[in-house]
């Protein structure tokens, strides 16, 4: 049986899992502050541009699950550490990048760095924590996420504008570096399942996240309808398949089928998926629309964008509360309906002559919704599972949630294309307008995904015929 954590423990874990998560968000901020700048000092094109992003993003999708199960078996704070060296170390090569093509790999062994750290940051906390307190503890944690939404483009701003654009990858070094050296120090080990590494169902996850990002990243570049595209589509959704079909017969499967009978882990996942593609289209474009619509600079945009980050914040903090007074499924959907009505109010009043203050209110409710939403959901996906599986879900949580958010940029992209361009003020207010609806209609599924949450919670287990002496956890069937 596992040994319950003392406070001290329960809060260096928190403290160093949220200065992580700090770490890599903002890191993935500031980077597209400094996108211009990098590509005049280095010579590249819009499409290798492109890459620096893409790149990062294909290696963080695809190396989730793997860092989550690798955890579980050799130890999450092990595997912790390492993933922060490995992404200070990526940082530092991206920092010393001579030409684009060394800084797209160098990204890409960033975005390794990253899969690493997200998926077990949520694991330890999520372990360190009893469910009373779990979702307090993943509030202040998720609360982190908005202070990097705060600081990201006003850093990226100042040290591209300031300093040069390196230094958004040197102040990774003494941050990460401080992080590992205290998660050596602090945190005990942890362990999931003693279960042997499914290595075809890591293999086939791999490939099926790999395959279906790569299509969507790259589809509004190449075309929906081309060879490439279809094809990496038509290749991840058939590894996908082939992954479940095999998870359903192997002894002991990376990803539990029997966690998708579990309305909390299915619902949430669901409404993840919807409400990550929401707002990561919408910030997507937000910052774009403050300078190419409104004429503001990088820096001025990323400050406008502070009533969005600091509504995550308080939204993080308070969303714990609403839902031990209304319940999961009320908290889960009445956020990302306030998350809906913020798009579509934003989608309604864009237009080159709108007057920035008037933003400030569909801003704060659909930072607040998407906090309260991907808070509580959060704590219901985990919770739902026993103790020594909290791993594998966190490690499927956080990559539906990448998936979502790419496949709410890739759609919303094609629908601005369709709808306007990047030529004149107007033309970019109607393509984002158009966008912004739609992304206000992924909230609306996602709200409606929260309502088959399970609305009271009851005592159960999951049963597990590796470790039957361990205490169960809170899981709803359906």
């Amino acid at each position: 049986m596992a040994i319950p954590a003392s406070s001290s423990d329960s809060t260096w874990v928190l403290v160093l899992a949220s200065a992580a998560n700090l770490m890599v968000g903002l890191d993935a901020l500031v980077v597209s502050t400094a996108l211009t700048e990098i590509g005049r000092e280095l010579g590249a094109s819009i499409e290798a541009l492109e890459w620096t992003v893409n790149a990062y993003a294909l290696t963080f999708a695809a190396f989730l699950l793997t860092a989550a199960v690798l955890g579980d078996r050799f130890g999450r704070r092990r595997l912790f550490a390492a993933g922060l060296v490995l992404f200070v170390a990526a940082s530092a090569a991206c920092a010393l990048a001579s030409n684009i093509g060394w800084l797209i790999a160098a990204r890409a062994v960033q975005g390794a760095g990253a899969a690493i750290v997200m998926p077990l940051a949520l694991a330890q906390i999520s372990a360190a924590f009893p469910p009373e307190r779990r979702g307090w503890a993943l509030g202040i944690y998720a609360s982190t996420a908005g202070l990097s939404t705060v600081l990201g483009p006003i850093v990226g701003g100042v040290v591209t504008e300031g300093l040069a654009w390196q230094w958004i990858f040197w102040v990774n070094l003494p941050i990460g570096l401080v992080v590992a050296a205290l998660v050596v120090a602090k945190l005990r080990e942890t362990f999931g399942a003693n279960e042997a590494i499914d290595l075809p169902g890591l293999l086939l996850a791999t490939g099926g996240a790999f395959g279906l990002v790569w299509g969507l990243v790259r589809a509004n570049g190449v075309g929906w309808g081309s060879f490439e595209i279809l094809s990496s589509l038509a290749g991840g959704a058939m590894s996908v398949l082939l992954l479940v079909a095999w998870e359903l017969h192997t002894a002991d499967p990376m990803i539990p089928m029997r966690f998708f009978k579990l309305r909390a882990f299915a619902a949430g996942n669901a409404a993840m998926f919807l409400l990550n593609g929401a707002f990561m289209s919408a910030l997507f474009f937000m910052a774009q629309f403050q300078q190419v619509a409104l004429g503001a600079d990088p820096l001025t945009a990323g400050l406008r964008l502070l009533p969005w980050g600091v509504a995550v914040i308080v939204g993080a903090r308070s969303a714990v509360g609403f839902a031990n007074r209304f319940g999961d499924t009320v908290a889960i959907s009445l956020g990302l309906s306030v998350e809906a009505a913020g798009l579509a109010w934003i989608a309604l009043i864009a237009n080159p002559g709108i007057a920035y203050a008037g933003m400030i209110p569909p801003m704060i409710l659909t930072g607040a919704g998407f906090a309260v939403a991907v808070t509580i959901t959060q704590k219901a996906v985990v919770g739902a599972v026993a103790m020594p599986d909290i791993g594998k879900a966190s490690g499927t949580l956080s990559t539906i949630r990448q998936l979502g958010g790419a496949f709410g940029v890739a759609l919303t992209v094609a629908v601005f294309a369709q709808a306007g361009s990047h030529g004149t003020p107007m033309a970019f207010s109607q393509g984002f307008a158009a966008a912004n609806g739609v992304a206000a209609m992924l909230s609306l599924a996602g709200a409606a995904a929260g309502l088959f949450m399970p609305r009271s919670l009851r005592k159960g287990r999951i049963a597990l015929a590796s470790s039957p002496a361990l205490t169960p956890s809170v899981g709803d069937k359906a």
